[in-house]
């Protein structure tokens, strides 16, 4: 198998097989993350697609599920993504879907017709690291896009019936404004049909702009407890029907929750670990965060 680079799936595909389709990422402009720091975008050759996939039929020729890896392969043209999907298909016949990373910029260049081709050829299953769905926000966090791109772009998915699951991060506004960013993101979203959506809280690591930004205060993180009322809000504020996993190593407690069924139990929930757990404790959690893979 060709896997090159930092190779990364989210907990949700673990038991999806993995086949590198891109390593890097086009972007490489979020101020939080550090991942593919100084690993240029390259799309694996077809080629070496196709050994891979030979590789794949070999030891797992019943495959239903493959996760392209990569920061966002979903970058790829739609003749591109047409090509490596059928041929997919070519080694593995019982595939039924193929999942990656892909960001709303990559919706941009696609027609709705083409997503609907895409859809049928097996690609479903889009993980978008949308992080907020506020405008300061996502300008602060160097995303490239704003609220209503989030929302002309999935409207798209919508209507292609391509399945695709958010990422929302706790913190990522600043001490002070969780509460403006979770009533935002959680408004945007309800407007959009999400399968799930994963919760990541901010963790600054060295490298990254947010982390000497705070080191030179000109970004004030928020405490880990103004981060937990923020979930609620966030909770709260969300009007559809959806899974929620806040349950990455990020989170200082882990939480998921079927909405909105399970909204007030999983709000009660996290307001007993405000009233128990000290801020420090919390804060010494993230402190001892080296990365945020799962052991």
């Amino acid at each position: 198998m060709h896997f090159t680079g930092r190779t990364w799936r989210p907990h949700y595909e673990a038991h999806s097989v993995i086949i590198q389709a891109a390593s890097g990422c086009t972007w490489q402009k979020c101020r939080f993350c550090s991942l593919y720091r100084g690993e240029s975008f390259r799309m694996s050759p077809l080629d070496e697609f196709e050994e891979d996939l030979a590789e794949i039929k070999r030891y797992q020729p019943n495959a239903r599920r493959i996760f392209w890896t990569g920061a966002n392969p979903f970058a790829m043209s739609y003749e591109n993504l047409k090509l490596r999907a059928l041929t997919v298909r070519d080694y593995l016949i019982k595939c039924r879907t193929m999942a990656m990373f892909a960001s709303i910029r990559d919706i941009m260049d696609k027609e709705v017709w083409q997503l609907k081709k895409l859809r049928a050829m097996g690609i479903n299953g889009l993980s978008i690291g949308t992080e907020s769905g506020d405008d300061d926000t996502l300008t602060l966090a160097g995303k490239g896009y704003t609220a209503a791109d989030i929302l002309e772009q999935c409207r798209k998915l919508d209507e292609a019936g391509i399945e695709y699951y958010f990422v929302y991060m706790t913190g990522l506004a600043g001490k002070g404004n969780g509460y403006r960013n979770a009533v935002n993101s959680a408004r945007l979203f309800s407007r959009l049909n999400p399968y799930f959506i994963s919760v990541d809280s901010l963790t600054l690591f060295p490298g990254t702009k947010l982390y000497h930004m705070a080191r030179e205060s000109s970004f004030l993180p928020a405490g880990e407890k103004e981060r937990l009322e923020e979930l609620q809000v966030f909770i709260r504020n969300l009007q559809l029907r959806t899974h929620l996993f806040a349950d990455s190593v990020s989170n200082f407690y882990p939480v998921t929750a079927y909405l909105p069924k399970e909204r007030e139990s999983v709000i009660h929930e996290l307001q007993y670990i405000m009233d128990t757990v000290n801020e420090d404790e919390m804060v010494e959690y993230r402190r001892n965060l080296k990365s945020l893979e799962r052991v």
